[in-house]
């Protein structure tokens, strides 16, 4: 993360073919629902499956937090992605892992193969409110990994 950071902190621009960028996306998922199932270890695996997922899109996640019922992900991805099949593809995969691995945890939640609500926000970071604001933000969550 403290890499990380240091790059955010000198804007350097990423570089792709003819093309410079720097494109940085917030994006919030939640439970079916909105049930309050997810415990501290299934944020830490939804947080190491997201940064591998992103990694073989070519971007990378900045940040990661969350609460019981909702995820904050906040992360930069190259321009020729095309963003709604990045989500889809990150919430089928998670989906899908935590179902398998939490499947106890998750018994009493959802019987049917539910995980995610159809709908997620997906908002492009730049606008009101700057990164360092975001990443407080995200820090903040009343992450259950955090309260134990």
């Amino acid at each position: 993360m403290i890499w990380y950071m240091n790059i955010m902190e000198s804007a350097t621009l990423r570089t792709l073919n003819h093309s410079a960028f720097r494109l940085y996306y917030h994006l919030v998922i939640v439970m079916k629902y909105r049930h309050k199932c997810l415990t501290a270890p299934m944020l830490q695996r939804m947080e190491e499956i997201s940064r591998d997922i992103l990694t073989k899109w070519g971007g990378q996640v900045v940040e990661f937090g969350g609460e019981a019922d909702h995820v904050h992900i906040l992360f930069e991805a190259n321009p020729t992605v095309k963003l709604s099949d990045l989500v889809k593809n990150l919430k089928s995969v998670t989906a899908r892992k935590l179902r398998k691995e939490f499947a106890e945890d998750l018994a009493p939640f959802y019987w049917k193969p539910y995980f995610w609500n159809n709908a997620y926000a997906l908002i492009s970071v730049g606008g009101r409110a700057n990164i360092d604001t975001l990443i407080s933000y995200i820090e903040n969550q009343n992450d259950p990994r955090k309260l134990g």
